[in-house]
């Protein structure tokens, strides 16, 4: 090895120590180090991707009606959004205050499912939104349908508590 190899290995070994000296003189304060802020937890559903549109519609629904969606997405909602206990589920339409509507689409090269949900009131005004991505092959394609649902709904439940604190 040459010279300068071993002089850059003796720097890298001794520069630990020589931090813990100036340490010492300094009084054992390190300068704090800038950082972005404190880091975030490691969240289990990944990034929320939920937007509300109109906090006031959003807190006046009380009856939903969720039309069909792609890969059985439909009925993952009305078992998920049904255990919020916020809504009641609307067998038609006309009987509700809010249309939720969507897609649920399987993406086999990447092997992933890309939702996207939406609420709208009867007047067709956007009122709520989500866009929600989830592997699958592993997971089973049914799974990672079950897993959207669910997310959608905790979506949803955080937006409806952050509406009624605004």
């Amino acid at each position: 090895m040459k010279r300068s190899g071993w002089l850059l290995v003796i720097a890298f070994l001794l520069l630990p120590v020589l931090e813990a000296q100036e340490a010492q003189k300094s009084g054992g304060e390190k300068e704090p180090q800038p950082t972005l802020g404190p880091s975030p937890a490691p969240g289990t559903q990944g990034p929320r991707t939920a937007t509300v549109n109109d906090y006031r519609k959003l807190m006046r629904i009380r009856s939903i009606y969720i039309e069909k969606m792609d890969n059985a997405l439909s009925e993952k909602l009305v078992q998920s959004l049904g255990k919020l206990g916020r809504f009641k589920i609307a067998s038609t339409p006309k009987e509700a205050d809010a249309i939720v509507t969507g897609s649920c689409l399987e993406s086999r090269r990447l092997k992933r499912v890309h939702s996207e949900v939406f609420i709208a009131d009867r007047g067709g005004g956007s009122v709520w939104q989500d866009s929600v991505y989830r592997p699958y092959n592993p997971p089973s394609l049914e799974q990672a349908v079950n897993e959207t649902a669910q997310v959608v709904a905790e979506h949803l439940g955080e937006s409806l508590s952050e509406a009624a604190t605004k």
